[in-house]
């Protein structure tokens, strides 16, 4: 029994030679092993570079070169965050770079300020949301909502910014984790640090504490 369809003519398929083709990856992207006791701009320089894909090797090295010129230039460096930088443990290094001299200001978004100021009040954040949504306890720990509502009304009531407001309360508080805090750091550094706001987002703004005049 032969086929009701015409077999494909491959005699007309045409072939390049595989040097001739444009290629995106060489071996001279590769990255690089390094050996014990190198300097970590070694390490640095042994990621690959192969940029034709989301590269965070690159970006990295792209971002370090950035904020060094801007250093150099004596340019502004903000940084603006998300909570996801604390939950993955990131702010010691941030807070070194305030240090160093390598931030200028800080901008995050409320999530951001609840993660930040539940360390520093009790060294642990970031709640289970799984079986938790359905019995009303999720986003609902007391101290988070005073604590953070109250630092909006100071700031409302005196003129500051909610972020240098919060920066403050914690250190007065004598929060002891605020060592661990980019708001309570940068209120120690003189940096400027803004929160940014979206009205009814947070778990906070379900709290009787919540003022939305203020917040």
């Amino acid at each position: 029994m032969t086929s009701r369809h015409r077999a494909a003519d491959l005699t007309k398929v045409r072939t390049v030679p595989l040097r001739s083709r444009p290629n995106l990856v060489g071996i001279k992207d590769f990255a690089k092993a390094v050996e014990k006791g190198s300097s970590f701009g070694a390490f640095m320089d042994s990621f690959c570079a192969i940029e034709h894909r989301v590269d965070a090797a690159s970006n990295l090295r792209n971002l370090v070169a950035s904020i060094g010129k801007a250093k150099r230039k004596r340019k502004p460096i903000v940084w603006g965050l998300g909570p996801h930088l604390i939950k993955y443990g990131l702010s010691p290094l941030i807070i070194h770079l305030m240090k160093k001299g390598y931030v200028s200001a800080i901008a995050m978004n409320g999530a951001c300020a609840i993660h930040d100021a539940e360390i520093a009040l009790i060294g642990e954040t970031s709640e289970e949301m799984a079986g938790e949504i359905e019995t009303g306890r999720f986003g609902m720990a007391a101290e988070t909502g005073e604590f953070i509502n109250a630092a909006a009304r100071t700031a409302y009531e005196q003129g500051l910014g909610f972020g240098e407001s919060l920066g403050g309360k914690l250190r007065a508080a004598k929060a002891p984790f605020r060592k661990h805090s980019l708001l309570a750091s940068a209120y120690d550094f003189g940096l400027p640090a803004t929160v940014h706001v979206a009205i009814g987002t947070d778990i906070i703004h379900m709290h009787p504490t919540m003022d939305g005049a203020a917040t």
